[in-house]
């Protein structure tokens, strides 16, 4: 299992998953679930993936192969050159319905999912940050002012604290402590989910990734917010009224 999430602030896009892939009790293994681009002054995005692996890798693969392409002359139409971040969602879920369309028969017959969805964040210079989430079938919705951030992956356990204090109007700075806390809560309540963390934050008007680094597990930050907030759990929970 995985968890992802993506947060759509005025300020900007902050994006964090982990890195745990469960095959079962005796196979799990590490796989990066963030992929980020950019051309510095014109636009930055990011990718987050959950679901089966190798459909979600086969989209990245898409992906990447129409910009080195790109590269290299040819007129290919791509995540780095689309005209706006619609059209970048519209090319991700075509390669996401092009992914089930070879994989989805094969791998329904020998019983494994072919199901998959990817967060896609990020900013071109003339428009704003923008959060969608595309879906298997490769259609997609987007994050609005009523529901300003997305999850996949096993994402009950990192919904609340998100739901308490995250608006439009949320500093990036305490977005980033909520996106922790939603991970953290994440990681003790589901052995499928682990670190290493990849946390990547775009600020609204920079047209770069202003953060795009790996959080281990004895990073300082993160380690400070998951281990206060634990204590002010208990001390919350020390201080409620008893029920007679």
């Amino acid at each position: 299992m995985t968890y992802c999430v993506g947060l759509r602030l005025n300020e900007g896009l902050v994006l964090l998953s982990d890195t745990r892939t469960n095959a079962g009790v005796d196979n799990i293994s590490r796989f990066r679930k963030m992929f980020a681009w950019e051309n510095p002054g014109e636009r930055a995005l990011a990718l987050m993936t959950a679901g089966n692996l190798s459909v979600t890798q086969g989209v990245i693969t898409h992906i990447e192969t129409a910009m080195k392409a790109a590269a290299a002359g040819e007129e290919v139409e791509t995540i780095l050159n689309a005209p706006s971040m619609y059209r970048v969602a519209q090319l991700v879920g075509a390669a996401m319905r092009a992914e089930q369309a070879q994989h989805r028969e094969a791998l329904m017959r020998q019983g494994a999912s072919a199901d998959a969805s990817i967060i896609v964040g990020g900013q071109r210079r003339g428009g704003n940050p923008r959060l969608f989430l595309v879906y298997s079938p490769g259609n997609f919705i987007e994050a609005t002012d009523d529901t300003t951030y997305l999850q996949i992956g096993d994402h009950q356990y990192g919904k609340p604290i998100l739901d308490r204090v995250i608006t439009p109007e949320t500093p990036l700075r305490r977005a980033l402590k909520a996106a922790f806390v939603s991970m953290d809560s994440t990681l003790r309540s589901n052995l499928s989910v682990g670190m290493p963390l990849d946390l990547t934050v775009i600020r609204t008007g920079e047209y770069r990734l202003s953060t795009c680094r790996r959080i281990e597990h004895d990073d300082p930050h993160f380690s400070a917010v998951s281990q206060q907030w634990s204590d002010a759990l208990r001390e919350a929970f020390r201080t409620l009224p008893e029920v007679e």
